[in-house]
């Protein structure tokens, strides 16, 4: 047991990181959801949703600024240190790809949207959504099934995300003649699938934690 671990027993109920962390996610939600709103939309009923997405972006980035604030400060936390720092930054590194796929869509002005661009705006969302789920079981670290659970299935969209990815690509040298779109369409294609893999490194820190606690 270390010194942490001990000390948790003698505090009470952590009332800063856990709902930081919550704050975090739904924040991640919110924003994934508009993007996802944001490809199924015609261009030009975009740009108030781009305005949003800079907003949720700066939100998360306040929250995990909060947060390292809070850690630099705290002698006692709910869980290591190292994972209280490893998780919100996790989730910023999600945000930080969902942010930057909306914006090469607006600086590169993509007006048509492809079936796998949207494909992988819904695989991150519903990502995203399990990150909460997960997150939110984090106040009850005796009950970690939910959590393994989530994981599981971030895991398992993930995977989706580079077959969907692959293929798009694929298709894109095979039928566009336009270098100058393909280099567009592949970048925007490769921010989205490392949102993706980002999903899946929080993943990865929550079943860490959930494992640790068991």
């Amino acid at each position: 047991m270390t010194i942490n671990t001990f000390f948790q027993f003698l505090v009470p109920k952590d009332k800063k990181f856990f709902p930081l962390f919550e704050q975090a996610t739904s924040n991640l939600i919110l924003m994934a959801t508009t993007l996802h709103e944001v490809v199924n939309l015609p261009a030009n009923e975009r740009p108030a949703l781009f305005q949003k997405i800079e907003e949720f972006e700066q939100i998360g980035e306040d929250i995990t600024r909060q947060t390292n604030l809070e850690l630099s400060s705290n002698f006692i936390t709910p869980f290591d240190r190292e994972d209280i720092y490893s998780l919100i930054t996790a989730i910023d590194n999600i945000a930080g790809n969902l942010h930057g796929a909306a914006s090469r869509m607006r600086l590169y002005h993509v007006d048509k949207i492809t079936k796998s661009i949207r494909k992988l705006t819904e695989i991150n969302l519903e990502a995203c959504q399990n990150i909460d789920i997960a997150v939110h079981e984090l106040r009850d670290l005796k009950k970690i099934k939910k959590i393994t659970d989530a994981c599981n299935r971030i895991n398992k969209l993930e995977n989706k995300s580079d077959t969907v990815y692959d293929k798009a690509v694929a298709d894109l040298f095979e039928n566009e003649s336009d270098a100058k779109k393909i280099l567009i369409y592949k970048e925007v294609l490769s921010v989205l699938e490392s949102a993706a893999d980002k999903c899946k490194s929080a993943s990865n820190v929550l079943e860490s934690i959930a494992v640790k606690h068991s």
